[in-house]
């Protein structure tokens, strides 16, 4: 017996935080690339791409970079897929003006995380979201990842934005599986898995899909997780889960960003990558040699 498939949300099941493409010569956006990279993820199975993330390397593009981004990926995606655009900052005055430019350049919601580094309570990173989620003419997807901005979004600070109207989601990267499992419970935000080891087990109990930095590579394989989950074969869902591991292992757990990771492995692939920004450097040949092992074994099939 096959478990009913519920309807797709807003934003899509699978999203691909996708990189940003630099030119070699020039350490540039590279447009034409970004375009390429974007059509071929939503034809490979992504619903939605999230743009300038850190997985896109927004610490290091211009606001005027982060518009002329969205901008070229609407024109090549169309209507296809959502675009979530990031605009999350330490300042919220900031932060609501890159809200806004998201809208301006044709993005369908954003993607704002806990202001960093400064490490606020819960009652002013509540204040702060509420503040661009009353100031955006966007749909508001929360950001938690405390391990990068210091500070957690703490389950009940979650429950209580959930009743704001714009605010629609949260990309989780908390690691506490019984506090996300508390909002999913208790709130109709759509949650989503933002560590790829979790696609599965956050679908399982109710989340609506990912946020995933390894779909850059693999979009197809992520996708059919889900799709078996859906139809009832979990057997097939873990075993596709499972058979992911080494490749998310040595794209996020080995020791680099996972933008220096994915931008090694599709430089070698010969798809639009370029270089990173610094302070990121480039991976080391061992460790991209690594990385293209890991995808042949996970395509072979």
């Amino acid at each position: 017996m096959t478990s009913p498939v519920t309807p797709a949300p807003l934003l899509g099941r699978a999203l691909c935080a996708m990189i940003t493409p630099f030119t070699a010569a020039s350490d540039a956006p590279d447009l034409p690339g970004a375009q390429h990279l974007a059509a071929r993820l939503v034809a490979e199975g992504c619903d939605g791409l999230v743009l300038n993330g850190t997985t896109g390397e927004s610490p290091t593009t211009t606001d005027a970079e982060k518009a002329a981004l969205i901008r070229a990926v609407r024109e090549a995606v169309g209507e296809r897929a959502s675009i979530i655009a990031g605009v999350g900052t330490s300042d919220t005055r900031h932060t609501v003006e890159l809200a806004r430019a998201a809208h301006k350049a044709g993005a369908d919601a954003v993607l704002v995380v806990t202001p960093y580094y400064s490490k606020p309570p819960q009652d002013a990173v509540e204040a702060h979201f509420r503040a661009v989620a009353d100031a955006s003419p966007l749909p508001v997807v929360l950001y938690d990842i405390p391990a990068r901005t210091g500070t957690r979004i703490e389950p009940d600070t979650l429950l209580r934005l959930a009743e704001h109207p714009g605010i629609v989601a949260v990309k989780d990267c908390s690691g506490d599986l019984l506090g996300i499992q508390k909002v999913l419970a208790h709130s109709q935000l759509a949650v989503y898995a933002g560590s790829d080891e979790h696609n599965l087990a956050l679908y399982a109990v109710g989340g609506t899909g990912y946020v995933s930095t390894v779909a850059n590579a693999v979009p197809r394989h992520l996708r059919a997780v889900l799709e078996a989950f859906d139809a009832g074969d979990t057997a097939r869902a873990a075993r596709l889960q499972q058979q992911a591991t080494e490749l998310i292992e040595l794209t996020l757990h080995a020791g680099l960003p996972g933008t220096v990771t994915v931008k090694g492995l599709l430089g070698a692939l010969g798809l639009p990558a370029g270089p990173v920004r610094a302070p990121l450097r480039p991976a080391a040949p061992a460790a991209v040699d690594a990385l293209l092992a890991a995808y042949a074994r996970l395509t072979a099939g």
